[in-house]
């Protein structure tokens, strides 16, 4: 009974929803969640620090799954290697949660961002330096005190104490491989410009870094040239032919921005103060119509200032790319359902929405192998396809008795991510608008406990009556 004690113990101190380990070991170091060394007295957890992430991990790949089903799946799985009893209450898993720090789980953010770009494709690069996105996005929070202090909701929901808390993100992604490189988050009062200065310092010199209109400002411009990176922004400021220093081509000129009046909210007094008083920068302005895209003419600012280097068709090319991280934060979003978090307090909304972005770089590592490994595009990949694919074939590959039949359900995964293509439609027109109807149910446009249902129909209709007959 003691060999056969110990084989029970060693498989059920390994054990995880699903065995997502044995998918994404490869991409992820034990370093990060290292196991615990054993000391005197020290006993054996249920929820360890690895199962733990997994297991949130596992919730994030799996839309609309509550605490009590991980807790009850990690109970099943127990009973069948005849381990512990494990409580039927989540409080224990949550607790463990709360273990975690977000620290740990922002470096296997980077790290798994840098595993997906190091096998991505060169597409992602212009003249041989990475480009990477910036962009901002807003999620909806459990309406909760704390949640409300930290992030407050929008003003015309804050008079009549209803909607729900937002909190607003700015990720930094790469366009080769499609993944997020790092994350901040704040509330809606704070702009994402300001988020996009503290995120700075994720950047490496040489890159050149793609965002819309809101960070084609003088600030944002001076700021990185600090940094040896280049931007390619929508402008903010309008330019005409007053502001022209020389003519580079067809719509294409540099022109000297000067440093406005009044300082930058971004910035401390000091810091305004050390920026230069003018910057030349290049404006590229240029069609990029497409049928289904809203934007037809573009006008571009960037410190990419030699033309012969940098065409203004390749500029434009590099930011008709940008749509790529719509699509992500779309995949995010709708696909994964983090447009709604769900934790109740502002420290553990932080872990879930980092949970939920490394869940994300874990499907675009194993994309990125799949297109290497099978020669195809891997923007032409299906990432609902590849979650799809990831939850059952783990289930299958752990269920696999020798580490041949693993391994060959691991190419299986591979081909089949790589057959599975979403099709190639560039003329594909995709109007922003619902198709389907909102209910027939009313707003509740106040607190719960002061709303009043309104009066059926039917109820109308006889106080219409009742009305009438009185004033016979």
């Amino acid at each position: 009974m003691g060999a056969r004690l110990k084989a029970t113990v060693k498989q059920v101190k390994t054990l995880t929803l699903a065995e997502l380990e044995s998918v994404f070991a490869p991409y992820l170091p034990e370093t990060c969640f290292p196991k615990a060394v054993p000391k005197d007295n020290s006993r054996h957890r249920v929820y360890t620090q690895g199962r733990t992430f997994w297991t949130f991990v596992w919730q994030c790949l799996t839309p609309k799954t509550s605490c009590r089903e991980a807790v009850r799946q990690l109970q099943s799985l127990f009973d069948l290697e005849q381990g512990p009893d494990i409580s039927e209450d989540n409080g224990a898993s949550c607790r463990a949660r709360k273990r975690l720090q977000a620290s740990t789980l922002r470096q296997a953010l980077a790290h798994t961002a840098q595993v997906a770009d190091r096998h991505a494709p060169s597409t992602g690069r212009l003249q041989g330096r990475p480009l990477k996105v910036v962009d901002g996005a807003c999620v909806t929070l459990p309406d909760t005190p704390a949640n409300r202090k930290a992030y407050s909701a929008p003003k015309t929901q804050q008079k009549l104490q209803t909607g729900f808390p937002l909190m607003r993100l700015v990720v930094l992604f790469s366009l080769a491989s499609g993944a997020i490189l790092a994350m901040l988050q704040g509330n809606l009062h704070q702009a994402e410009l300001r988020l996009f200065h503290l995120l700075m310092d994720t950047l490496e010199k040489g890159d050149i870094v793609i965002a819309d209109r809101g960070f084609g400002h003088f600030v944002a411009l001076c700021l990185l040239r600090e940094l040896g990176v280049d931007l390619i922004a929508r402008s903010a400021r309008r330019c005409d032919g007053r502001q022209v220093l020389q003519r580079l081509g067809p719509k294409d000129w540099l022109v000297g921005w000067r440093k406005g009046g009044n300082p930058s909210a971004v910035l401390t007094p000091k810091q305004w103060e050390q920026l230069p008083p003018e910057v030349i920068v290049r404006i590229v302005r240029g069609s990029l119509w497409r049928k289904g895209f809203r934007v037809r003419e573009v006008t571009l600012v960037t410190t990419l200032l030699d033309p012969i280097a940098y065409p203004a068709e390749q500029l434009l090319g590099a930011y008709l790319r940008r749509w790529r991280l719509e699509m992500c934060l779309d995949d995010l979003k709708t696909t994964l359902g983090m447009e709604t978090l769900r934790c109740r307090s502002p420290q553990m909304v932080e872990k879930e929405a980092l949970t939920y972005l490394i869940a994300h770089n874990l499907i675009r590592c194993l994309m990125v192998e799949a297109a290497q490994t099978h020669d195809v595009e891997l923007e032409r990949i299906s990432f609902k396809g590849s979650v799809d694919s990831v939850r059952q074939f783990s289930q299958a590959m752990a269920k696999a008795k020798s580490r041949k039949r693993r391994q060959s359900l691991w190419e299986k995964l591979l081909r089949t991510l790589a057959a599975d293509l979403v099709p190639d439609r560039p003329r594909r027109r995709e109007p922003r608008a619902v198709k389907r109807q909102r209910n027939k149910y009313p707003h509740l446009d106040t607190s719960r406990h002061k709303f009043r249902d309104h009066p059926k129909r039917h109820e109308r209709r006889k106080r219409a009556r009742l009305r009438k007959l009185s004033l016979k």
